[in-house]
């Protein structure tokens, strides 16, 4: 079995290309760092996992995703190799994306959080529907 599951935050914004031909595919990379559980001194104290989406997960990581948020992922890890222009050969270790959610709200990451209405619901301002990502 090869299932993997992390919660951490984004290094970067995400980086996303578009293949060519007849049915385009979205591919979105982006660089997770996932605290370690214990520390030693010296060390770092988390591990920068290397993460990619095809598809419709590509698409939601891109429109969604940005530097510094909250994240969770889980997939599957896929090894690889190539050589590079120098002639060496590179190992290269990711996980793909089988399944991404957010770990914390928009409100988390903007330091802020709004007050529900009576009936225990935030209200959304006029205007910003768009944003929603099951609009």
């Amino acid at each position: 079995m090869n299932k993997v599951i992390l919660v951490g935050r984004l290094v970067r914004d995400t980086e996303t290309r578009v293949t060519q031909g007849d049915n385009p595919t979205y591919i979105t990379r982006y660089t997770l760092a996932v605290d370690r559980k214990f520390k030693k001194d010296g060390e770092p104290s988390a591990d920068f996992i290397n993460c990619v989406a095809f598809g419709k997960s590509a698409e939601f990581a891109e429109k969604y995703f940005f530097k510094g948020m909250k994240v969770g992922v889980s997939g599957r890890i896929q090894t690889g190799s190539y050589t590079n222009k120098e002639g060496q050969k590179v190992y290269t270790t990711d996980v793909v994306v089988e399944d991404q959610e957010f770990c914390e709200g928009k409100q988390a990451s903007e330091q802020s959080t709004p007050s529900p209405v009576g009936d225990g619901f935030v209200k959304i301002e006029d205007g910003n529907i768009e944003e929603l990502p099951f609009s």
